[in-house]
């Protein structure tokens, strides 16, 4: 067996552990990452911890039919990286991802290319594929976020999952906090004009380059009726854009602990005690997906979103789930009053964001 390390890092995973290290939510939109640099720290702390050359990292992600997005296509560029994609759900959950990357860890270890597999993943439905590559002869090392909070003292990670791997090491936080930037705003931003859309034109003249119109042009086109151009319902004009200050949400979370799972099936929480006041949890994370979705979407969307109230879009609806488990359990999220109060903070907070009266 070749003395060299490979790496695979489950994408949803890292997107959502960040997300939630620096922003207080898993809501992708809510941080812009610097891929680069992540990636570039993942290659040097699990170099200095083996110190193995690299045989090569894995990135496994999902988008729509599995086709390369312009980030994908960017991380694919990076020396050393392959992106492996599954496919995207129409409810937003990941397709074919755990089966490429536990198909790709059995296979290198059977064919001796590397000797030390690092796994960025919490998910426990990859456990037999760690154990059955370490029959094969590599070691498995798990890669997480430090969570102090943590019965684990790791964020997101199934114990299933933990006690099959060869050991546990960290991404430095300061990895993280550089690397994943919060790009929440006050408002939704305007909406693109359409190509050809006569209502978006800009005014055409001579400032601009072009010939303007002779006046009998100018005199029909004023006389024509011109289309209404669509407002959105009960939307106020964009502010100015402005970052919003993040404070993270200070819960009790004794021994509560988050497992992740690219699906909705039970990952073996272990729950908290019973003073972790659910309800409360709920409210704080439905305000605060509805804080961060509204400053990462256009105007458009936001229509779109109203148009269908009191429903919310299965993504929405997610995120809310997947970050209130975070908190208190998915066997606490799943009472219909949980999922009530999330549901229902997250319209009150976009009531009063539209209508100004949170600033």
């Amino acid at each position: 067996m070749y003395s060299q390390r490979a790496i695979f890092i489950d994408a949803g995973f890292l997107h959502a552990a960040g997300g939630m290290h620096v922003a207080g939510t898993s809501l992708r939109k809510a941080t812009r990452i610097d891929h680069e640099r992540l990636i570039k720290g993942i290659l040097e702390t699990t170099e200095k911890h083996s110190g193995l050359d690299l045989l090569r990292l894995y990135w496994y992600d999902a988008a729509k039919d599995a086709l390369f997005t312009p980030e994908h296509k960017k991380i694919g560029l990076l020396p050393g990286v392959k992106v492996r994609l599954g496919r995207m759900s129409y409810e937003g959950n990941q397709k074919g991802v755990d089966l490429k990357l536990g198909l790709d860890l059995v296979g290198i270890a059977r064919n001796r290319a590397a000797s030390v597999g690092y796994l960025l993943s919490g998910d426990d439905d990859l456990a037999e594929a760690v154990e059955e590559a370490q029959d094969l002869g590599m070691k498995v090392v798990l890669v997480c976020l430090e969570d102090a909070s943590s019965r684990l003292g790791v964020r997101s990670v199934a114990e299933n999952l933990a006690l099959r791997v060869d050991s546990i090491i960290n991404i430095p936080n300061s990895l993280i906090e550089t690397s994943f930037l919060r790009q929440v705003l006050e408002s939704p931003g305007s909406v693109e004009p359409l190509p050809g859309d006569p209502t978006q034109a800009s005014p055409v003249g001579p400032a601009s380059g072009t010939p303007a119109a002779s006046s009998s042009s100018a005199d029909a086109l004023a006389c024509a009726p011109q289309p209404a151009r669509p407002t959105p319902l009960n939307i106020k004009p964009a502010r100015p854009k402005k970052p919003l200050e993040y404070t993270p949400p200070q819960f009790a979370v004794s021994e509560s602990t988050l497992v992740y799972s690219s699906t909705h099936h039970s990952s073996g929480l272990v729950l908290g005690s019973e003073e972790d006041a659910p309800l409360s949890v709920a409210t704080e994370v439905g305000a605060r997906v509805a804080t961060h979705w509204y400053g990462t979407v256009t105007q458009q969307e936001l229509s779109d979103l109203l148009v269908d109230r009191p429903l919310l879009p299965a993504d929405i609806d997610r995120v809310l789930l997947k970050d209130c488990a975070q908190i208190i359990g998915e066997y606490k999220t799943d009472y219909r009053s949980i999922r009530h109060e999330l549901r229902r903070a997250f319209w009150a907070e976009l009531e009063e964001l539209i209508s100004g009266k949170r600033v």
